[in-house]
């Protein structure tokens, strides 16, 4: 009979928690109904699936984990690019997965404005919740399907982090299932070591149930602007993009404008928000930056909802949004002093016109970071781009697998922007994981990582929190 336990594990997790929040390899279309991996060149195969709906449940499976030698990793939105969430790195068939679909619990103090969100709230459920219960908001990433629970212990960036820092900024204690199946309440005040580690590299060191968090009064009239630049070849863009970094390079620059640049194979658009009026976005004269646009738009919001709305349009006509595929990502975070030299503008754009990309869904993004994310000290938080003001996030994308073309290109992208800063090794966000990144760790976590790597020897000195690219013990 399918779904029934053969394993010690499995006889183990069937009493903890019941048949009916279990799915083992042996039940019938498990991978397409269960593991349901992201990333379709990636196979994962974990030993099972847990549907927890306490956090007695979530210390029962852990415990029954760790007892059989198994690993643990929980599972928010299942956005993982390396689908982390389903594989221990080591074959993949040792992991147990603790799905948290049933935490959707949502209360708001309306006397602290804090707000308690269970960690399988999507980012869309979390934007709805907050708006019905005070008209309040928070900064977080533009895809509704993304869950909270990941995205806000790894940063969780999004437009309006410029004015309110990261996800993960939000965050004042968080309830977690520990290695030792103790259920615990961690803040500044209350394991301020657990805490810190898990704003930051929260896979590594529990299960985090709940988060209570900072939220702010709806931020009222939004301008979404974009400028499109169909102009090809590639290289006449160059100069466009020249004018787009010296704009986010001054220190000046409000931190109510977001903004991004999307590389695509039919061109560039250079799009953001501006958190205020009409008047005020109008005087920024951005047409007089971008005065060739083919097309230019500037839609006026007076309600978060449908802003909010209109980003999750964008980021699913750009990466599909919550649609599994077959695609391979990777990431640089550049900082005020590894500007993109001139010349190197010129060669990035001219490879995009002379390489072989092997298909036609690609993309690389300039997203603008900065603001009140750099507020924030480098060692206050486990999150390791304190000092980044933009990413570079590239994508290479196929129905089936990748070809060695697509990952070639991919990975080009990166050389010769990289080749600009004298081969300099640049961070990397944890948030977009590459599972062919060299020297992940220190690339996400940078000097942050002796401290986690000390964390996590005295809080889970068995290594039940087991991802591919997850925190080394000591």
């Amino acid at each position: 009979m399918g779904n029934a336990p053969s394993t010690p594990l499995g006889s183990c997790l069937d009493s903890a928690i019941g048949s009916s929040l279990l799915a083992l390899p042996n039940k019938p279309l498990y991978q397409l109904t269960d593991v349901k991996p992201y990333n379709l060149d990636i196979s994962v195969a974990p030993v099972a699936i847990t549907y927890p709906k306490t956090e007695d449940h979530v210390a029962a499976i852990i415990k029954c984990a760790s007892s059989n030698g198994a690993k643990v990793q929980a599972r928010s939105g299942g956005h993982s690019y390396g689908n982390h969430g389903e594989s221990d790195g080591g074959g993949d068939k040792n992991t147990v997965v603790v799905d948290l679909k049933n935490f959707q619990q949502f209360t708001m103090d309306k006397d602290s404005w804090h707000a308690h969100i269970g960690a399988g709230n999507l980012l869309g459920d979390v934007t709805k919740k907050l708006l019905e219960n005070g008209d309040r908001a928070m900064a977080h990433g533009t895809c509704p399907q993304v869950g909270i629970g990941g995205h806000a212990t790894i940063g969780g960036l999004g437009p309006a982090s410029r004015m309110w820092g990261s996800a993960l900024d939000h965050v004042v204690s968080a309830r977690v299932v520990l290695a030792n199946s103790t259920i615990i309440t961690a803040s500044p005040t209350q394991y301020p070591d657990i805490f810190w580690a898990l704003k930051g590299a929260g896979a590594s060191f529990g299960i985090i149930t709940e988060f209570e968090m900072i939220t702010h009064p709806n931020p009222g009239e939004a301008i979404q602007y974009s400028y499109t630049f169909a102009t090809r070849p590639f290289a006449k863009l160059a100069s466009r993009f020249k004018k787009w970094q010296d704009m986010i390079a001054d220190p000046g620059l409000s931190r109510k404008f977001a903004s991004q640049v999307v590389l695509t194979e039919v061109g560039m658009i250079i799009s953001g928000t501006y958190f205020g009026s009409r008047d005020e976005f109008n005087a920024l004269n951005l047409t007089s930056v971008f005065p060739d646009a083919t097309t230019s738009d500037a839609l006026v919001f007076d309600d978060w909802a449908g802003l909010v709305g209109h980003w999750g349009e964008d980021i699913a006509l750009q990466l599909g949004g919550g649609i599994s595929s077959a695609f391979y990502s990777k990431s640089l975070a550049f900082t005020a002093k590894d500007l993109i030299p001139s010349t190197s503008i010129d060669e990035f754009f001219t490879y995009l016109d002379k390489v072989d990309k092997a298909t036609p869904i690609w993309f690389g993004i300039f997203d603008l970071e900065g603001g009140a994310t750099n507020d924030v000290a480098l060692d206050a938080t486990a999150y390791g781009h304190r000092d980044a003001l933009f990413y570079f996030q590239s994508y290479g994308v196929n129905i089936g697998k990748l070809s060695k073309k697509t990952r070639d290109f991919v990975n080009g992208m990166d050389d010769v922007l990289v080749k600009g800063l004298g081969g300099k090794t640049l961070g990397a966000y944890a948030g977009y994981v590459d599972p062919a990144l060299e020297n992940a760790q220190e690339r996400y976590w940078g000097g942050n990582l002796g401290r986690l790597r000390e964390v996590k020897g005295r809080v889970d000195p068995g290594d039940v929190f087991h991802n591919p690219q997850s925190v080394p013990l000591p």
